[in-house]
């Protein structure tokens, strides 16, 4: 998607680590606009699988994921890192190692928010390692449901989380693919001829 790989050029930042801070656009600052494109893209490469929820993981994801969910007409439900007094058990519950907080974060959703016949679309802001995307998936597994596809604003490919989630069978879609990160700040897109 050719204006969010815009905005990342004019205001991403390459912290190092492989770590890119974009939060003028989603994860401080929201461009509204911007992800409602972005939601109106997922809805168009999705459609066809006919899901009947949009997960997500809480906090970034639920921007692009609201937006997809309000383009499909489908409700919205993004996994919990913190359990509320208001999620009585049982709890579908899984965990991951978070690449920006630096440790296991726990997420968890109602099962009566994801239930077997559902057909589950997972979006999040970013697919890196996959690990967190990987966790949504087995929540999907456990309710009964049907993960349809997957998909993302940002992929960093060079940390293999497409070759994580592969064997799960089902559409994978970035809107902006990263092939590198380099250290001196260079960020270098999949579909740009690299330097030497």
């Amino acid at each position: 998607m050719e204006s969010l790989k815009a905005r990342i050029r004019q205001e991403g930042k390459n912290l190092g680590g492989g770590i890119l801070k974009i939060d003028s656009v989603i994860n401080h600052q929201v461009d509204a606009t911007l992800m409602l494109e972005a939601g109106a893209e997922f809805s168009r490469r999705f459609a066809a699988a006919a899901p009947t929820r949009v997960l997500t993981a809480e906090v970034s994801g639920i921007i692009p994921a609201m937006a997809t969910a309000y383009a499909l007409g489908v409700p919205l439900v993004y996994a919990r890192k913190h359990k509320p007094v208001t999620m009585k058990e049982p709890v579908l519950v899984e965990f991951a190692p978070s690449h920006t907080k630096g440790g296991q974060v726990s997420l968890m959703v109602s099962p009566e928010f994801i239930a077997a016949g559902d057909r589950v679309l997972i979006i999040d802001d970013f697919l890196a390692t996959g690990q967190t995307i990987a966790a949504m998936a087995r929540i999907v597994q456990d309710a009964g449901a049907t993960l349809v596809g997957i998909g993302t604003l940002v992929e960093k490919s060079f940390e293999g989380g497409r070759e994580l989630l592969s064997p799960l069978g089902v559409p994978i879609e970035s809107l902006v693919i990263i092939d590198e990160m380099r250290d001196d700040g260079t960020i270098i897109f999949a579909d740009e001829k690299r330097d030497p």
